[in-house]
């Protein structure tokens, strides 16, 4: 396994702990002396994988300026929704780049995005570095789908788009669920069997996030259905030009050596 591949099955690893952490827990005390210090390793783990695709070129400095240009982008697109009912426009960015450059550049598209864009929108908390990891997730699954050309890719990324958004709406429920508190049916239970804080969480889940999550899924395949392809066919080509500079530099620099 090379160092890239080995960098993101680090976090991916770290982070899916993060998320379901609490469900391992013995006792309520162990819970709240916890906290969420185990989030602190997040941040320097994503720079660390930063540091390393820009330090072996992986991603260069057209890519780094692209990569500001669609954080952008995103972080302009969620302050029209905020996230109300679903309506979140930042993932049409995020999985359209991701699918277009590869995983490294997935992975900082997903992550720094939502970074950037809760510093806009006042929503920092938390939460955050759960929000980066997910949206990282999402991107990295976008860069991660088999290769195909047209309409067929199209259609499969609005699939996607449909699953995952489903998923990150899942899993950052699952993030929030441990600190709501109470004693009811679908109250977290520290120390209690897996399977019963299961059936608590997906109840809990299915009563209180669908109503985000199904909108959410069926928005963001909208976009995609509707804006994907022109986008997809310009990041192409943005990609394919950067791609001849970069050969047309190294022909010009070996015919000078």
């Amino acid at each position: 396994m090379n160092q890239r591949n080995f960098a993101l099955l680090l976090v991916g690893t770290i982070g899916l702990g993060a998320f379901t952490w609490p469900l391992f827990i013995s006792s309520a005390s162990q819970v709240q002396n916890s906290g969420h210090w185990l989030f602190l390793l997040l941040l320097p783990l994503v720079l660390a994988v930063g540091i390393s695709a820009i330090s072996h070129d992986r991603i260069d400095v057209r890519a780094v300026a692209l990569l500001g240009v669609l954080i952008a982008f995103a972080t302009a697109l969620r302050t029209i929704g905020a996230g109300q009912a679903g309506i979140e426009p930042i993932w049409l960015p995020i999985l359209l780049g991701a699918r277009v450059f590869g995983r490294e550049f997935a992975f900082l598209l997903g992550t720094l995005s939502l970074f950037a864009s809760a510093l806009m929108t006042g929503g920092v908390g938390p939460w955050l570095p759960y929000q980066m990891l997910a949206g990282a997730a999402v991107a990295v699954g976008a860069a991660s789908l088999p290769k195909c050309k047209g309409r067929r890719e199209v259609f499969l990324l609005a699939s996607y788009a449909v699953v995952a958004s489903l998923a990150y709406g899942l899993f950052m429920d699952l993030q929030f669920w441990p600190w709501l508190g109470g004693d009811t049916s679908i109250a977290y239970v520290a120390g209690d069997s897996l399977a019963n804080n299961a059936r608590h969480f997906f109840v809990f889940h299915a009563s209180t996030g669908l109503a985000w999550d199904v909108p959410r899924a069926i928005f963001t395949a909208f976009l995609i259905l509707t804006l994907g392809a022109p986008i997809m066919r310009a990041l192409q080509r943005v990609n394919r030009r950067a791609a001849f500079i970069t050969s047309e530099r190294d022909f010009q620099r070996a015919e000078i050596l």
